[in-house]
């Protein structure tokens, strides 16, 4: 029996240094390595297999240095306006999100996701609300606030979310929806694609609603007070 136990430590023991070191080595190397695809493009890619749609994956990584300052500065104004100042986490967004949760639970819930967390979950996790994938979640977060630069939490950010329906992003959403590049999309057209990332294959950036042409002019005021994302 001590044998049996002693062995099933040793084996947990190895579990946890392997998932550490895994883990942190991953991170490492994607500090600097181009994230050609994530769990949630398989996923995508798998749920139209199994609903017999056409195979759609869009998606092809640029640097930071050639998309338009503008979507970063978009994506900060509507997703995560203290991204430049917090480490990964915004409490006060997180403890607003909450009291508003308690005190109006037959509303949506509101989300505190910053950027940071954001880009965690689309690299490393899966979508969902368990959590158990929301401490992995926290675990990746803070992983890549050490070891990433705002930059390349940013480059990896705008390169990898979904922007449209099989569209992943920022080179791709020019592409199919505004026929340009990243680097020459314009400062309405980054409103228009922040708008949509809540939820973009219900949100069209090629096609706005009224409330995303709405949401669109409040992003634009907002992004006029973003201070810039330096090199």
């Amino acid at each position: 029996m001590k044998r049996i136990l002693a062995l099933i430590k040793r084996t947990l023991i190895w579990i946890v240094v392997a998932f550490f070191a895994s883990t942190i080595l991953s991170v490492a190397v994607l500090r600097w390595v181009p994230v050609w695809f994530t769990p949630l493009m398989f996923i995508r890619v798998a749920q139209q297999a199994s609903a017999g749609q056409k195979l759609t994956l869009h998606h092809h990584w640029v640097p930071l240095d050639r998309i338009t300052p503008s979507l970063s500065t978009a994506v900060i104004a509507s997703e995560d306006a203290h991204f430049l100042e917090h480490h990964g986490f915004d409490y006060k967004a997180i403890e607003k999100a909450a009291m508003r949760n308690i005190k109006h639970p037959e509303k949506r819930k509101l989300g505190a996701s910053t950027i940071s967390q954001q880009t965690a979950k689309n690299v490393f996790l899966w979508p969902g609300r368990s959590w158990v994938r929301k401490g992995f979640e926290v675990y990746f977060t803070t992983l890549i606030e050490i070891m990433w630069s705002k930059q390349r939490i940013m480059e990896v950010y705008l390169n990898s979310i979904e922007m449209g329906d099989g569209i992943y992003g920022a080179d791709a959403v020019a592409e199919w929806h505004f026929h340009t590049q990243a680097s020459k999309l314009t400062r309405a057209q980054c409103a228009l694609i922040a708008v949509s990332l809540p939820n973009p294959r219900r949100f069209n950036s090629a096609r706005p609603s009224a409330y995303m042409l709405k949401r669109q002019q409040r992003i634009l005021h907002e992004m006029r007070f973003v201070k810039p994302l330096k090199d």
